[in-house]
């Protein structure tokens, strides 16, 4: 595959698919502002927290014993428009609490989202380092993420939010989810939800850390009522670190805030803003020598000293919530997107056996430049349907989207470099960086959801939506239009639960979903000629809550075909045809349980079995034949553990264990990263009702291990090494 089509592949390889979305902010957070900022804001709002004091009775604010558990019975947004909770929706869906956040240590979101059941991270710099993977499917093509239900198409993918400061909780829907979100979700979806305003006292928090690898990291937090009719919640965090390659420095900084008013008790506007800069480290990579990974170089950085990323990422919205009775509620979202991205880097490694030499080359610099403005609207009505008790929603989403890419058409090399003592050298390209096509997605979508309880024990939800997205592209070196293309798509879902005791409810649902052959908004001249790829799944499943709602467990086994992928033709390799199909079969099961005193475990595993049905690929020329093969960064096995002991009042000592099996980095499945297991370790010391320290150990056995392959199936990425931190937190 040429570089332009590797980069188109997959700088577009995340957020596919028409469908609007859902919540946010907007602009870029300079990283040198953020410790003043701090500064500044912690005098008035200790302030404004001691006045409260005096008119308020105190707060405490100790450690939990983990008893959100799997939030079975918390009502989750993501898998419905229709205020069920988990319990009640007929899908695989997880909730990962604040409470489990910070008991686990978990600062990066995607080290929170793969503790889920069945989720593993292939995130590198090529497609923003948040890319995912779950039964069976892979990418932004197939594994959406969210921010506060809001959607951003893609050209790279979603690069915000990335750290867990300002979260309030993780919704993880797995298998399709077209019915809500629209196409480009046959494997799942991940919706971060941030803390909003809340009616209480004014509290703040502040915390601090500091640990090896020079890993520093400062965050405040404040929220609650200003008035009886106005709130607030504000959150700023940064983040630096040295990384666990050479020159691997990297920097963040992250606001959220927001403001609600309610003028009446029916009647709630919230204005959210929040943004965040990235600077990621510059690692792209370890090459293989002479086929084997070594671990003389894990730590060596083969990129050119004055490489650079940088992700700045911008969400704006205004929020209205109208419930003019107990039976209807009406939402409504008017929001702004704004990213820009920035790459220029040697991105590609290979070593030379004949010169020992590592040879560098596909010199890439890459500028991203991305908006999208969109309003949704839904409203729910309960009352009864043939006098049984029924729950109707229905809504809508418009939106337009540009994004203008620039580049460099990838050419250039800064000279092979030792393998063992790489000297990095400066970057180089003859050819000048300018724009050089600008994609336009305009999209409608309109949405119904129905759930019908036929007994007090037996219901039944269907829902069923239609995208529409008119795709242009422009090239900016010409001045022509490329192409015009129109998309139209209908995806639905028809499940059911039966309630067999009032804790344990059985469940079944079967979905139909699309997703797009690439990224809309990246869509080549050659890829806007083909429709969408088509998917099905079949899923039943077990939810339980037991010993009192101490206790919860899940179990699902599901069935996904997706058709219509693009595949060689076996009579003309040069040719691409959208005949080809994937399937994936797998069980996954979770429990949650304090099942002593002081002890609390959460635990969680998925077997699979992901396969190519019809999938051809051109080698040399030649037609060669998938079939049978598992797809790239498809772990078929993958487990999780959590262990946390209140051994003492004031103490307590966790243990968590992740498992990642192996995956392939080629199509022809002669390529595999191994397997592995990385143990995690906390100790936390509440010594104070409202002040904590925490010694959180990473990966303490310092495994090395690969978390997925680069564009090139040669070059693999080194997962983090062992670091050690120390976290101070108050609240006041």
């Amino acid at each position: 595959m040429s570089d332009t089509l590797r980069h188109t592949r997959a700088r577009g390889a995340i957020t596919h698919g028409p469908k609007p979305a859902r919540q946010a902010a907007a602009t870029s957070l300079p990283l040198a502002s953020l410790n003043a900022a701090l500064l500044l804001l912690l005098a008035p709002a200790a302030a404004l927290a001691q006045d409260s004091e005096r008119t308020l009775s105190e707060v405490v604010v100790i450690a939990g014993d983990g008893s959100a558990g799997l939030g079975l019975g918390t009502p989750a947004t993501t898998g419905s428009n229709l205020g069920l909770t988990p319990m009640e929706t007929p899908a695989s869906v997880d909730v990962i609490s604040r409470e489990q956040l910070e008991q686990r240590g978990d600062h990066s979101l995607n080290d929170a989202i793969t503790r889920a059941a069945g989720l593993s991270v292939m995130g590198h710099p090529g497609n923003g380092g948040g890319a995912l993977s779950t039964r069976g499917f892979t990418d932004g093509t197939s594994v959406m993420r969210l921010y506060d239900g809001l959607r951003q198409y893609g050209g790279i993918g979603v690069t915000f939010p990335f750290d867990t400061w300002s979260v309030e909780r993780i919704e993880v829907l797995r298998g399709p989810a077209s019915v809500i979100y629209g196409d480009g979700a046959i494997g799942g979806v991940i919706n971060v939800i941030p803390k909003k305003p809340t009616r209480g006292p004014v509290e703040n928090e502040v915390q601090a850390t500091v640990g090896t690898q020079g890993t520093a990291r400062l965050a405040f937090g404040s929220g609650g009522a200003l008035d009886e009719r106005w709130s607030y919640r504000l959150d700023l965090s940064g983040n630096r670190s040295d990384g666990w390659v050479d020159r691997g420095d990297n920097r963040d900084a992250t606001f959220s805030g927001a403001l609600q008013f309610d003028p009446s008790a029916d009647l709630s506007l919230r204005l959210s803003h929040a943004r965040g800069e990235q600077k990621p480290m510059r690692y792209f990579g370890t090459p293989l020598i002479d086929g084997r990974q070594l671990s003389a170089v894990r730590e060596n950085n083969y990129n050119v000293a004055d490489g650079e990323i940088r992700y700045q990422d911008s969400w704006t919205a205004l929020d209205a919530r109208w419930t003019p009775n107990a039976a209807t509620t009406v939402q409504a979202r008017l929001y702004h997107i704004d990213s820009e991205r920035k790459w220029r880097n040697a991105e590609t490694y290979v070593h030379d056996s004949g010169s020992g030499l590592i040879d560098r080359s596909g010199n890439t610099d890459i500028r991203h430049d991305q908006t999208q403005t969109g309003f949704t609207a839904n409203a729910a009505f309960e009352g009864t349907l043939f006098g049984l008790k029924n729950t109707f929603s229905a809504g809508f989403d418009v939106n337009r989207a540009r994004f203008r890419h620039s580049n460099n058409t990838y050419v250039g090399s800064s000279g092979p470099v030792d393998p063992y003592d790489p000297v990095p050298g400066a970057f180089q390209s003859s050819i000048p960086t300018i724009p050089r096509y600008r994609n336009t997605a305009a999209q409608h979508a309109v949405f119904v959801e129905n759930r019908l309880a036929l007994t007090a024990q037996w219901t039944v939800v269907a829902g069923l939506r239609n995208d529409h997205a008119e795709i242009t592209r422009k090239d900016l070196v010409t001045g022509t239009r490329a192409f015009e293309q129109t998309y139209d798509d209908t995806g639905w879902r028809l499940g059911t639960v039966y309630q067999l005791t009032p804790d344990l409810s059985l469940y079944a649902q079967y979905a139909e979903a699309a997703d797009p052959v690439g990224a809309l908004l990246m869509l080549t001249t050659a890829n806007s000629a083909f429709d969408l790829s088509r998917g099905r799944q079949t899923e039943i499943g077990l939810k339980q809550r037991f010993w009192q709602g101490k206790g919860e467990w899940t179990l699902a086994a599901y069935e996904i075909v997706k058709t219509d992928l693009l595949t060689r033709d076996a009579a003309d390799p040069s040719l691409r045809v959208q005949v080809g199909q994937q399937s994936s079969r797998g069980i996954e099961a979770g429990i949650s349980a304090a099942f002593a005193p002081g002890w609390r475990l959460e635990a969680n595993a998925a077997l699979l079995r992901a396969r190519y049905d019809d999938f051809t690929e051109s080698v040399g020329g030649v037609a060669v034949s998938r079939d049978g093969n598992t797809p790239t960064n498809v772990p078929e096995r993958l487990a999780n553990l959590w262990l946390s002991w209140n051994f003492q009042p004031q103490w307590t000592a966790t243990a968590g264990l992740r498992y990642v099996d192996k995956r392939y980095a080629d199509n022809a499945n002669t390529l595999k990263l191994p397997a592995y297991t990385t143990t995690d370790l906390s100790l936390r010391w509440d010594f104070a009702p409202r002040t904590s320290l925490a010694l959180n150990g990473y990966n303490v056995f310092d495994k090395q291990y690969f978390t997925t392959a680069y564009y090139t199936a040669t070059q693999w990425f080194y997962g983090p090494s062992r670091r050690v931190e120390l976290t101070l937190n108050h609240r006041f």
